[in-house]
């Protein structure tokens, strides 16, 4: 009997883990040796943290790039907090542009509020992130990255009403449906992240943690993958098709109809109006979209790790500082009323 009490107690303690014979799908368990690490990520994961490389292999720079990260995310936080103040303290800026403005800032306050923090540390501290973190950050972005996309483009169908039926703006536009278009954005964004950040989650990493970013994204955890992650990228590449390729699409053919308008306008002081307001949308519409088409719709074996942080790095930090920029420098309105917020009239 204590030599039968001792096998259960071996057998009870065994450490036991899992090896796929000949290919099968299926596991066999096997006694008394350390796992190779064939689970998938969220069981593997939550047992260590991500190393996250981000720019050690350029520690010179690592304080030069503390600093432009910081100060861009103070520069984001500022801006965006003002556009959002004085769109709400000032009474003719009540209207559907200024309104989804406002949406648009706050998506920026809190899309580089979910990563900042993470790459400040990351270039000045530890270089590692739980597991926990990481998924936070991936759904949280990728959901905020999203709804963006869809904004820009609700952003210029509200121009292309401004602007070519201009009699019919108050009616269309009313704050209803400016409403139900800003919680489309909002929710599609939701969705998006739900379905994408799962997927690429339940890639087996087969023990390798050492992420080659200094962010949780999409691309840099499927290049973790162990397996054939062909699915996977069939997902981001038909996901990156519905918020990357059919929003600009759209925008571009709104802005040739404004373009039509703009120029039967007869007054020199409108027609330059019109465009100044159009073109800071525009702007703001080249310069994201193009970073983000280029980290997610080229193919994954010409995917360069370092340009694509680098690439990362602008579009999570600048792009999000340029909207309030672009929109205050070049739209009279906003300026009167940042004039009227500095002097106390507001």
């Amino acid at each position: 009997m204590n030599s039968l009490g001792k096998l259960v107690s071996m057998i009870l303690s065994a450490r036991v883990f899992c090896i796929n014979c000949f290919g099968c799908t299926r596991s066999i368990p096997v006694l008394g040796a350390d796992p190779p690490g064939g689970m998938g990520l969220a069981n593997e994961s939550s047992l260590m943290d991500f190393i996250l490389l981000g720019f050690s292999d350029h520690p010179r720079l690592e304080a030069v790039f503390f600093v432009f990260v910081l100060f861009f995310y103070l520069l984001t936080l500022v801006g965006n907090f003002t556009i959002i103040i004085i769109s709400c303290l000032d009474p003719l800026l009540h209207t559907p542009m200024y309104f989804f403005l406002s949406n648009l800032s706050l998506l920026d306050i809190c899309f580089t509020t979910s990563l900042a923090p993470q790459i400040l540390v990351n270039l000045r501290g530890p270089k590692t992130i739980t597991y926990g973190g990481c998924v936070a950050q991936l759904y949280i972005s990728l959901a905020l990255g999203s709804t963006e996309c869809i904004l820009l483009a609700v952003m210029a169908l509200d121009r292309y009403v401004a602007v070519c039926k201009p009699l019919h703006y108050v009616v269309i536009m009313n704050p209803r449906l400016c409403q139900q278009l800003a919680s489309i954005s909002w929710l599609s964004g939701l969705a998006n992240s739900l379905i994408h950040a799962t997927f690429t989650l339940q890639l087996p990493l087969c023990g390798n943690h050492r992420l080659d970013h200094f962010i949780c994204e999409v691309p840099a955890l499927l290049k973790l993958a162990c397996v054939d992650a062909t699915v996977n990228e069939l997902v981001l590449f038909v996901v990156s098709v519905l918020f990357l390729v059919i929003p600009p699409a759209l925008i571009l053919i709104s802005y040739g109809f404004i373009t039509q308008a703009v120029l039967r306008i007869k007054s020199v002081e409108a027609r330059h109006k019109a465009f100044s307001t159009c073109s800071s949308h525009l702007t703001v519409m080249i310069v994201f979209y193009g970073t983000i088409i280029y980290m997610y719709l080229q193919p994954s074996e010409s995917y360069a790790q370092d340009q694509g942080k680098f690439i990362s790095l602008f579009y999570t930090m600048v792009t999000p500082t340029l909207n309030p920029i672009i929109y205050t420098l070049r739209n009279k309105d906003v300026k009167e009323a940042l004039r009227k917020l500095l002097s106390g009239k507001l």
